[in-house]
């Protein structure tokens, strides 16, 4: 049966296009129609948004909700399995609670899809998932993709991990050395199954190498949690001496490398902006940087690293990065068609055009305005969160 509904009387914020006043149509799922002269079907329901504002849902690039849970102290943290250096084999997807508070918060503040990583404890952490914010059962049943990247740490977060137990890598010498010789590891590894294929002899898998054999073949990107410019350095090092699909998340000192960082198209996942200078790395963390970087011609994405910072924030910190230089559109490609496209599926999300997963959020105003807020959200077209007026809450969906 054929599910339709329209949005009308919106001022819709496609991203990619114009903005205009007008109509969505949504047909099973995906966004059928949008445009100033768009006319609804007779026997579609219709919602009418009075004049406000229908932006894409918005995507957090970098989010450990569900798999570091709010309220629930060490039983609820499972981003890093820091027993061994090398965790290309784990995977995310299989540690993440979606009752998870976090994810209440993610739908209001308009976000409809966030890409879940492990921690940064390890030189080589695991596996990351693409999901939808709400609307399944299980994890399995808000799937974009279940793995879209590995995540990998620079710098002083691996080196303190391993330091203190007195093993590899305990310097920023150890941790690109571990990152090195896995991949030559996987790539000696890619090269053998090749052959045993060719001969049709039987092959022993091994899940880590498997891994990194993606990463080599280009199907998974290599997320590289970095702070300093020269654990920056390192990173492109690395990524051209394997030929990995690169992007640089965190990126605090990204500003000091930014016309390199252009010049090698890598885009930069940027933040948390909202964070006090806790360590040696975060030294020059400012917001202002970010504008810095998008100005140099790199491509951003903004990560409220969540719950490092509060999901919700993720458009406020969008918000204080236009107040700091970032231009208005940028700052929406940011929250949009940017993460979704650096993390392989901003053919699904990230804008309203047709063909699209209809996952819109109606807000009060413009949402970079700190007044604005999320009225309603739709994923793939299922209402799943409204906000009550009346009891000045917002009310998601029941998930069972």
């Amino acid at each position: 049966m054929t599910r339709s509904f329209a949005i009308t009387g919106a001022h819709v914020v496609p991203v990619v296009g114009a903005e205009f006043d007008g109509v969505v149509l949504v047909t099973d799922g995906r966004v059928e129609a949008a445009g100033p002269d768009v006319v609804v079907p007779d026997g579609v329901d219709v919602v009418d948004a009075a004049g406000a504002w229908v932006l894409p849902g918005f995507v957090e690039a970098h989010g450990h909700v569900g798999i570091h849970e709010e309220a629930n102290g060490s039983a609820g943290n499972d981003t890093n399995e820091m027993t061994n250096p090398d965790m290309s084999s784990v995977r995310a997807i299989d540690a993440v609670n979606i009752e998870d508070e976090g994810f209440r918060d993610a739908l209001s503040g308009g976000i409809t899809s966030i890409v879940i990583k492990p921690g940064s404890g390890n030189p080589i952490g695991g596996q990351s998932v693409a999901i939808k914010t709400w609307g399944g059962r299980t994890i399995d049943e808000q799937l974009i993709s279940d793995s879209v990247s590995v995540k990998s740490a620079l710098g002083e977060n691996p080196k303190r991990v391993y330091g203190s137990k007195d093993k590899t890598p305990s310097t920023r010498l150890g941790v690109a050395k571990v990152i090195r010789e896995a991949f030559l590891a996987a790539d000696h590894y890619r090269a053998a199954r090749a052959a045993a294929a060719t001969k049709g002899e039987p092959f022993a898998r091994d899940l880590g190498k498997e891994t990194l054999a993606r990463v080599l073949d280009g199907e998974l990107a290599w997320d590289q949690h970095v702070h300093r410019h020269d654990d920056i350095a390192t990173a492109i090092r690395l990524a051209e001496e394997f030929g990995y699909r690169l992007v640089v998340n965190h990126g605090t000192e990204g500003h000091k490398v930014a016309e390199i960082l252009a010049e090698k198209d890598i885009p930069v996942i940027y933040g948390p902006l909202f964070t006090s200078r806790s360590k040696v790395e975060l030294r020059d963390r400012a917001i202002s940087n970010l504008a810095a970087i998008a100005a140099a011609g790199v491509r951003v994405a903004i990560t409220t690293d969540a719950p490092v910072v509060p999901i919700h924030m993720l458009v406020l910190q969008a918000t204080m990065a236009v107040r700091d230089g970032l231009p208005r559109q940028t700052a929406l490609e940011a929250l949009t068609t940017n993460p979704a496209t650096f993390l392989g599926f901003g053919d699904r999300v990230g804008q309203i055009t047709p063909g699209f997963d209809a996952d819109l959020v109606l807000w009060s105003g413009d949402p970079l305005d700190v007044s604005s807020r999320a009225l309603r959200v739709w994923i793939e077209g299922a209402s799943v969160y409204e906000w009550d007026e009346r009891a000045m809450r917002g009310v998601a969906s029941p998930r069972f």
